[in-house]
């Protein structure tokens, strides 16, 4: 017997988003999200009811969820040129600003009206020029997404899920160059 795998990764346009909006001449480094234990796996994850979370044993996603997402992230946040350097957790550059945050969920969900793409993370936003710790925290902030497949396939999963996570990009971007650009007025 002979078993067949399939990996995954999640695709999305990496265009900027933001190309009305000023760069801000700091540093920020991205720390490599951290993910709760039940969606820390490169198997796809689903529900198929209220309590009920699977794997599927044929089909994964290339890399582990805190991974593909921080990637994703940096990318993003190097294209659209909102930071003067982005720089990721591997690198050992001081900078101002640090991102950091956890993947809280990372699935497929079947729902009455279909199924769906689900991505929610919890992020904190730190400005590490501050000494004292409760100074540092900027934001802390939750953001969750869930996205219809419009087709019930593996490859459907990959597009809601590449959709979820460019809006969750998007949103991230436009909440740090806002906290920002309000606290320099």
């Amino acid at each position: 017997m002979s078993v067949f795998l399939q990996y995954f990764i999640k695709v999305f346009d990496c265009s900027i988003f933001l190309k009305e909006i000023l760069q801000i001449k700091e540093l920020i480094k991205v720390e490599r999200f951290s993910v709760a234990n039940a969606f820390d796996t490169s198997a796809i994850v689903y529900r198929d009811g209220p309590n009920l979370r699977n794997i599927d044993p044929y089909n994964r996603w290339r890399t582990k969820p805190g991974d593909m997402v921080t990637d994703f992230l940096i990318r993003d946040l190097r294209h659209s040129a909102l930071f003067q350097a982005v720089f990721s957790y591997n690198q050992n550059e001081e900078t101002r600003y640090l991102l950091e945050g956890q993947v809280n969920e990372f699935l497929e969900s079947k729902e009455k009206d279909g199924f769906r793409a689900v991505l929610s993370f919890d992020v904190t936003f730190q400005d590490l020029s501050k000494k004292e710790v409760m100074e540092r925290i900027v934001f802390q902030k939750s953001y969750g997404y869930t996205e219809p497949l419009e087709k019930e396939t593996y490859g459907g999963l990959v597009q809601a899920m590449s959709k979820a996570t460019e809006n969750f990009s998007r949103q991230m971007m436009m909440d740090l160059h806002q906290t920002i650009a309000g606290s320099r007025r």
